[in-house]
């Protein structure tokens, strides 16, 4: 069979190749700071600072590119660049909040470089003063600058923006030809190459960084191009790799020329000093402007491309905005909305002059970008998809790396714009979530498959290593799911915090097509309502034709957390017919032989009343129980629904075991740091003669939870009469213990 490709693959776009890519990054990387500001880095941190700033720099963008490169060899990527590969991997919500303040960057960056740009015509100030008799303001370059610019891209397109950029890239190469041909500045080389700072008081080595990192920081620039790509699964690793390589290279090439060509001084306070260097001094400020226009040329063909991915998304309440702005015009689907947003932005930056506090935003924000495409690419890796197959692969300590360095240079570059970084980007994602109530939440599908993959671990770990200490692992299997509510209330108590409760819905029947369906409707019902309740218990459905066989397979499976169930909880209420009666005596005699603890709910319609208050009734015919009862109570009490509430142990032994079982009693509540009170411990003596059941209904006929005891032999014996018992109780907890359990 012939593969044959889509329409839709045969011509994405504008169709461009590899070369675009690579333009658009290495010309970003290769700005403005590289002219302004790499002689300012070498000047105050010496030759070994400024390597280590490039290394610390590229510790950053060499995982990003490489997980770039192997996130987009695994998906279709369409429009949008890093938003796509972001939304598409942590869902549309988290996607939309780096989004949009990634669309704010690029769109801010517009203006960033067009500032800088009219930094390359200062040396005209003069002239210009003398001849309009006006004050030098670089935003007679930079307004009209932005405005042509737009104009340029609005009208022309994506295309004029790339053979533009085959123009100014020809011209920052030649710069640096000719830089790198030049002569020291006194004529001569300096004595000795300064390895540390050569200054009096330098700058701190973190503030150097935090102002040259932006320079490492345009690999990603070509990304946004991704749907005018003929190929992008090919065209953005190769040319977003080859861009971060070509810049690295350059990068330490720049800082080795200029330690050995001028003083630290000359270096810390001549934002020029490449000009004196060069064999043609001219030469820099016209590589300085070509360097700033591409960069401003790639931002301005990325950032509209952004913006109609996100309106494309319906990422904005406002309706009517999504399809403006994700409305494309041409056979390319120019988004030129999109761009007149854009364009408004940067023009109205350029005009205020001074983005430097925004600059500093823009950084924080490219870095939350780059620490993101990590974190995907490591949690990929962690999680293990069998979906997940990209032709090219990072590693996944590199990304885990790119992550965490992201988030500690963000803190380390500047404090106070991380916070504000880190709480716009907040804000932004409850807002888009308080529009999209319908779906998932994002934050929980991104560690869907870590955690399946963690929880696969962890069990096969548990499994292996025996417990230490014991905690509730309990199933309860009934058919009465949706007419009574204290079972599973029950269950999601007993597993707060200390255990794991499995919850199954009975359905009598064979398995088929259809009951299965049934089940699976049933099952998302369970799930609607332990949601609504926070009940921290895990819900499912058995199929089987009788309530003994859905028991006996369901004793024998393990606990979905890995562990054994280690009790089994039956429940019915006061109103139950006999069949119900006969159900729970042959579950809990079945229950036995697979030595489960065994704990039957009898609930009323009392509902465990205010919750206040739980009696434990200890005797001498049942006290194996004695331990299991009291640590029940104990996590009881450690659900919120039972704040404030207190245990009142009572304890009936005959007459000549009063000494011996009240100093074991006390010594369980004090050295196991059980919140129960002396005054709530109190031992009854008693003998034959006395009425047990007249002692239990006279003292707890109003306790919200009643809890007794009761042996497999007692059980067989009485029958079901057994926990009919004590019919004036409201809610009563029957306790079974078949584990020997100790409290320490």
């Amino acid at each position: 069979m012939v593969a044959t490709t889509p329409q839709s693959e045969q011509a994405r776009g504008l169709g461009f190749g590899t070369s675009p890519v690579y333009l658009a990054s290495v010309s970003t990387i290769l700005g403005a700071i590289m002219f302004l500001r790499f002689g300012y880095a070498v000047g105050n941190t010496g030759l070994l600072g400024a390597l280590l700033i490039i290394l610390l720099g590229h510790m950053v963008t060499v995982p990003t590119a490489l997980a770039i490169a192997e996130i987009a060899t695994n998906r279709r990527v369409e429009g949008g660049g890093e938003y796509f590969i972001i939304s598409r991997s942590f869902g549309t919500t988290i996607g939309g909040a780096i989004g949009i303040s990634l669309f704010l960057s690029q769109a801010i960056s517009v203006a960033f470089y067009m500032i800088a740009f009219a930094e390359a015509f200062s040396p005209l100030g003069g002239w210009f003063q003398q001849v309009t008799g006006l004050p030098w303001d670089p935003r007679v370059i930079s307004l009209p600058a932005v405005v042509g610019l737009s104009a340029l891209v609005i009208t022309r397109g994506a295309s004029i923006g790339v053979r533009a950029l085959w123009v100014v890239v020809g011209l920052l190469g030649l710069s640096l030809l000719l830089f790198f041909l030049g002569s020291p500045v006194d004529g001569e080389p300096i004595e000795s190459v300064s390895l540390f700072s050569g200054l009096e008081s330098p700058d701190p080595f973190i503030l150097v960084f935090a102002i040259v990192f932006p320079g490492f920081t345009g690999m990603t620039a070509g990304v946004g191009l991704s749907g005018d790509l003929a190929n992008p699964r090919r065209s953005i690793p190769l040319g977003v790799l080859s861009a971060t390589v070509t810049g690295m290279l350059v990068y330490v090439a720049l800082v080795v020329k200029l330690a050995v060509s001028a003083s630290p001084e000359d270096l810390a306070s001549d934002q020029l000093i490449m000009g004196k260097i060069a064999l043609w001094d001219p030469i820099i400020p016209i590589g300085l402007a070509a360097a700033t226009l591409s960069s401003a040329i790639g931002s301005i063909l990325v950032a509209p491309r952004t913006l109609q991915a996100l309106g494309g998304d319906k990422i904005f309440p406002a309706k009517a905005a999504n399809p403006f702005l994700a409305k494309g015009v041409g056979s390319g689907n120019e988004p030129k909305n999109a761009t007149l947003i854009t364009a408004a932005i940067a023009i109205v930056t350029v005009a205020l002059g001074n983005v430097d506090v925004v600059a500093r935003i823009v950084s924080m924000f490219f870095m939350v970008t780059y620490g993101a495409l990590c974190a995907i690419s490591f949690l990929e890796h962690f999680a293990a998809r069998p979906s997940y197959r990209p032709s090219f692969r990072s590693k996944w300590y590199l990304s885990f790396w790119g992550a965490v360095l992201c988030l500690l240079l963000m803190f380390q570059m500047d404090l106070v714009y991380a916070i504000v970084a880190i709480i716009l980007m907040a804000l932004l994602y409850r807002g888009i979530r308080a529009t999209r109530k319908d779906e998932v939440d994002d934050l929980t599908a991104i560690f869907h498959g870590v955690m399946t993959q963690l929880t696969r671990y962890l069990q096969i770990r548990l499994q292996k290593t025996p417990p230490r200490d014991w905690r509730p692992s309990v199933i309860l299997i009934t058919p009465r799911t949706f007419d009574r509510i204290s079972p599973q209330t029950m269950l999601s108590w007993l597993c707060h915090r200390y255990g794991f409760g499995t919850y199954l819905h009975f359905i009598t029947g064979k398995l088929s097509r259809e009951t299965f369906l049934e089940s699976q409707g049933i099952q998302d019902r369970l799930i609607e309502g332990i949601e609504e309740t926070d009940s921290a218990i895990y819900v499912d459905t058995i199929i089987s034709p009788s309530m003994a066989s859905a028991l006996a397979q369901s004793l024998q499976v393990p606990g979905v957390s890995g562990m054994e169930n280690n009790t089994i909880l039956f429940e019915f209420s006061t109103h139950d017919p006999p069949e119900v009666h006969e159900e729970v005596m042959s579950g809990c005699l079945m229950a036995s032989a697979p030595r489960m603890n065994r704990l039957v709910l009898r609930h009323s319609d009392h509902f465990f009343g205010n919750r206040k208050n739980v009696h434990v009734w200890l005797t001498w015919n049942d006290y194996r129980n004695a331990n299991l009862m009291v640590l029940l109570s104990y996590i009881l009490l450690g659900h919120p629904d039972w704040g404030g509430a207190e245990i009142h142990i009572f304890a009936a032994f005959p007459y000549n075991q009063v000494e011996e079982e009240t100093a074991r009693l006390n010594t369980m509540i004090s050295e196991g740091r059980l919140p129960i009170a002396a005054q709530n411990l109190e031992i009854i003596p008693t003998d034959d003669r006395v009425d047990f059941a007249a002692l239990v209904e006279r003292r707890s006929y109003a306790a919200d939870l009643v809890i007794l005891g009761f042996t497999q032999a007692r059980l067989q014996e009485k029958g079901m009469e057994l926990l009919l018992r004590h019919p004036v109780l409201q809610d009563v907890l029957f306790v079974s213990a078949e584990e020997t359990i100790f409290i320490e």
